[in-house]
């Protein structure tokens, strides 16, 4: 039998995430399961000079860094409180690929992610995050979109 006893949630603060994390709860619950939550942002470039190239500025990650540790910790209380044991993850890179990485470096057995639901033009200029995390995981992924089928995400338990 296929158990699920580490679930990979990445979240980027949106209403579908924060839905993706109440679906997730329900799902570890029922499980006995740890959720790892996880951000990624997106390094800061800026170009300083055509002569030298792109630049990071350290110090502006290192306060998105704390922040995003901060507002991730919040949003775990709210969302989860003490239902499920958690764990907060801050990664820096593109958000399909750190996904991967983590579910990988974490040994995840599933990992629950929301869809925005882009179609169109504005799929073809994003492309999807949950897309390619589906092509490429090293787990079994459950992408979540709204509406859900059988989950009202207003019933669900908060610790």
């Amino acid at each position: 039998m296929i158990e699920f006893k580490k679930i990979l949630v990445p979240v980027d603060f949106s209403n579908y995430s924060r839905n993706a994390i109440k679906f997730s709860v329900e799902f570890a619950i029922k499980n006995n399961a740890h959720i790892l939550m996880l951000y990624v942002i997106e390094p800061i470039i800026y170009p300083a000079d055509l002569s030298i190239g792109q630049i990071a500025l350290p110090s502006v990650n290192l306060d998105l860094d704390q922040t995003a540790k901060s507002e991730l910790e919040k949003l775990a209380q709210s969302e989860i409180g003490d239902a499920v044991q958690t764990t907060c993850i801050i990664k820096y890179g593109k958000p399909f690929l750190e996904i991967i990485e983590t579910a990988r470096d974490e040994d995840a057995d599933l990992i629950i992610i929301s869809s925005h639901g882009r179609s169109g033009v504005e799929h073809i200029l994003f492309g999807s995050t949950a897309d390619k995390v589906v092509r490429k995981s090293p787990c079994p992924v459950l992408t979540i979109r709204e509406p859900l089928k059988g989950f009202n995400y207003k019933d669900v338990y908060h610790g």
